[in-house]
């Protein structure tokens, strides 16, 4: 398993804001985990982005998954403004969408550790072996997770994960492979964030304050920018989106995505 940063970040409630849990506490913890990621993560980025430029350059389309807020990041890969064009969002909400699954499916809290999921989901996306995955999971050991991990890399395709080393360290495998997400990636990016995600320890135990997002989105947009370069110095013109409310945007996408018709899905979100 390779880390961006390695490591854990131990914080105590008396190392924010004299003894207190505040926003500047917040603030100014955050910054600091992010002011460490950028400065470590430079190698796993810089190989992350060599995962996308190539995928890109193959034609290949990035399939982003995740479940639960690990969304959130999922949404900062797959069409955005300023984001690559050819970037697929996969979501377990396929099944209702795409599969024709009754909505009644998606009330079941478990369903994310359910075997079969993942490779239905996969099965609804068709990828193609010149695409890339980039799961998302903060833990990086829920069933469905492990089995897109395990099933993307069976069928040939790269794999980016985003994850906290130090979560799915302290937590064991549920998978029956005894696999977790790091264990099946090509490259890792280490979001950092502390076992639990919540970064300001109460006093009384307990913990507030997610820091996976914030993470998150600064790697991916890293390795995003990073990949734009490889492209750009490889004189290809790289097909990104812009934004949709500006004067004339939505039609330039729209001709963008033309080429990866029936590959990519742009829904209401």
């Amino acid at each position: 398993m390779v880390s961006a940063t390695g490591g854990e970040y131990p914080l105590s409630v008396e190392s924010v804001n004299g003894g207190s849990v505040s926003a500047d506490g917040f603030a100014r913890e955050s910054l600091a985990v992010l002011d460490r990621v950028t400065g470590s993560a430079r190698e796993e980025v810089r190989r992350a982005a060599e995962l996308i430029a190539d995928c890109v350059s193959a034609d290949g389309v990035i399939q982003a998954f995740g479940t639960g807020h690990s969304q959130a990041i999922v949404l900062e890969v797959a069409g955005r403004a300023g984001g690559l064009v050819p970037t697929n969002r996969l979501s377990i909400a396929d099944l209702v969408l795409y599969g024709g699954e009754d909505a009644g499916v998606l009330d079941d809290p478990l369903l994310e550790r359910k075997s079969g999921v993942a490779r239905r989901i996969y099965d609804l996306a068709a990828p193609r072996p010149e695409d890339l995955f980039v799961i998302i999971s903060n833990s990086g050991v829920n069933n469905v997770i492990v089995e897109m991990a395990l099933h993307a890399k069976q069928q040939g395709h790269r794999l980016l994960a985003i994850t906290s080393v130090a979560h799915t360290r302290a937590v064991p495998a549920s998978h029956p492979s005894g696999k977790k997400l790091a264990d099946l990636a090509d490259v890792v990016l280490d979001n950092a964030a502390p076992s639990g995600d919540a970064l300001l320890e109460l006093p009384d135990g307990g913990a507030v304050c997610a820091l996976s997002t914030l993470t998150g989105v600064m790697l991916v947009q890293m390795a995003v920018a990073e990949a734009t370069s490889l492209l750009l110095a490889a004189d290809r013109r790289p097909p990104v989106y812009v934004s949709a409310n500006v004067p004339g945007g939505f039609e330039s996408n729209l001709e963008l995505e033309k080429h990866y018709a029936g590959r990519i899905r742009r829904t209401a979100s």
